[in-house]
């Protein structure tokens, strides 16, 4: 098994006896629908949905089952979508939350104490934004 060059966190997984493990089924069909979905050709496929339903409406007469065939259709794939885009958000601000805190950990003058922001109050990352803002002013100035 190949875990790259030493040093690596992919290395340094191993050296533990840890491994990356394949993604679970949601999260593959997950990952898989909100790739299509951002697509160009979906929504292209949504569209041509929607005009096929306005063209059927002098057919069923403009009745309420065919408002409802739309409204139904809708409101379901919303109502997934919206769980199967918040799981691929999740991981991946988790993935780039454990790849920023490794470079943190990594660069030997960064403050540890940024490992953990997430974790802190507003009023505490306040005065952080306030100390970089500070930071800021000063390095524009030289």
């Amino acid at each position: 098994m190949r875990v790259g060059p030493p040093g690596t966190h992919a290395a340094q997984c191993a050296s533990k006896g840890l491994t990356m493990q394949r993604h679970s089924v949601f999260s593959q069909l997950a990952r898989r629908v909100a790739r299509l979905s951002g697509r160009p050709a979906s929504f292209a496929i949504a569209c041509a949905v929607i005009v096929l339903w306005a063209l059927s409406g002098p057919i069923f007469h403009f009745n309420d089952t065919w408002q409802l065939v739309i409204n139904t259709g809708t409101t379901i794939i919303t109502f997934l979508m919206v769980f199967l885009i918040q799981s691929t958000q999740n991981s991946d601000t988790e993935a780039i939350q454990i790849k920023l805190d490794e470079l943190i950990r990594a660069i030997e003058p960064a403050r540890n104490r940024m490992l953990s922001l997430e974790e802190l109050d507003e009023t505490e990352l306040d005065e952080l934004r306030k100390e970089f803002d500070e930071l800021a002013k000063k390095a524009r100035q030289t």
